[in-house]
């Protein structure tokens, strides 16, 4: 084992790694975690609603180069949840308001602080041939951020990324009540960020559309955005759902239900 493939044993799952051989591989590969959405909370919140509530074994991993061809070759699922940015450099300094003042002797090399794109037009095109050839992808939170990046990726998730205001209460309701991803789901209110992006797809294909009730509006999008869309493609399947930036939001009973009806019938089990 690589000291690489053991860090991130350590840091995501244990016993999992991002590079196992083909026979070993579980059901789905999550690409997971970014600057501003830590691996472990949505490590905690996919092992707890998917790998230990369906069933579903998950091989999670926040190496983005791994998003490959030759990679997602033997899984059935995609999962994503991450955005479009990683910073080579390092993060730019972040002071705290009473924290103290950084130090080091000898100094600290400059740095940038730069992000950059990740998503290379290979990995767009393997996600799209993946999803297109029967893969299935459930799509969460931020990843919508992708879809600014790459058009493979961005017609394969149906969307990309417009924005969002401050972390805020909103109600996620049912649009769309009858397609077995909604079955037995009430609307429900979480505290999050309410992400709006610009849809691409069907409008049919909307299952939930986020309202802020107070009337509070985002830039110039308005109070509601869609929050959870789902459609075939090829002869795969695809899933996106905006909430997640908080584990709490996650671990809402209705959102639950969401997530695990979702993988069901992306899976062809529902």
């Amino acid at each position: 084992m690589t000291r690489r493939s053991a860090l991130l044993t350590l840091t995501l799952t244990p016993a999992l790694a991002c590079n196992r051989k083909k026979a070993e591989k579980a059901t789905a590969f999550a690409l997971i975690g970014d600057r501003y959405h830590n691996s472990d909370y949505i490590r905690t919140a996919l092992n707890r609603d998917i790998a230990q509530g369906l069933g579903v074994s998950i091989e999670l991993c926040d190496d983005t180069t791994m998003l490959t061809s030759e990679t997602l070759d033997g899984y059935k699922m995609l999962i994503v949840q991450r955005d479009g940015m990683i910073w080579p450099d390092g993060y730019p300094p972040r002071q705290r308001a009473g924290s103290p003042e950084i130090v080091s002797e000898p100094a600290v090399a400059a740095s940038s602080g730069k992000y950059q794109w990740w998503m290379k037009p290979e990995q767009g095109k393997a996600v799209r041939e993946f999803v297109d050839h029967g893969g299935a992808a459930l799509f969460l939170h931020n990843t919508t951020h992708v879809g600014l990046t790459d058009p493979d990726f961005r017609h394969v998730l149906g969307a990309a990324y417009q924005g969002h205001p401050p972390i805020r209460p909103f109600k996620v309701k049912v649009r769309n009540p009858n397609h077995p991803i909604t079955q037995g789901v009430n609307d429900f209110v979480v505290t999050d960020e309410q992400h709006y992006m610009e849809y691409d797809k069907d409008p049919n294909h909307i299952l939930l559309e986020s309202v802020n009730e107070e009337g509070l509006e985002f830039q110039d999008l308005g109070a509601t955005a869609p929050a959870g869309w789902a459609y075939d493609y090829g002869k795969g399947r695809i899933c996106y759902f905006s909430p997640g930036h908080l584990l709490t939001a996650h671990w809402n009973p209705e959102y639950i239900k969401l997530k695990q009806n979702a993988v069901r019938w992306l899976l062809r089990q529902s």
